[in-house]
């Protein structure tokens, strides 16, 4: 998986980015687990994977402190506005 720019990420919704991270996650557990048996061939993708996870959290935090526009709210008010 190529490395993901901050604004491609700001379009997803929290669930998606929840399933991105448990992704990451694992891929990085799993390099890890090859660093050290050996194994790993691109020890660059550590990092790559690491930045990922971080920017992640990033674009979750902004959200959370409401830097950035929330997708997912701003269906849940779009939804709320339909019904009224």
């Amino acid at each position: 998986m190529p490395t993901t720019s901050a604004a491609e990420l700001r379009g997803l919704s929290r669930t998606e980015l929840n399933a991105k991270v448990t992704e990451l996650k694992e891929e990085l557990f799993t390099l890890r687990f090859q660093a050290a048996t050996g194994q790993l061939e691109n020890h660059g993708r550590l990092r790559a994977v690491r930045k990922d996870i971080a920017r992640i959290y990033t674009v979750i935090q902004e959200r959370t402190l409401g830097i950035v526009d929330d997708p997912d709210a701003e269906l849940a008010a779009a939804g709320t506005d339909e019904k009224a």
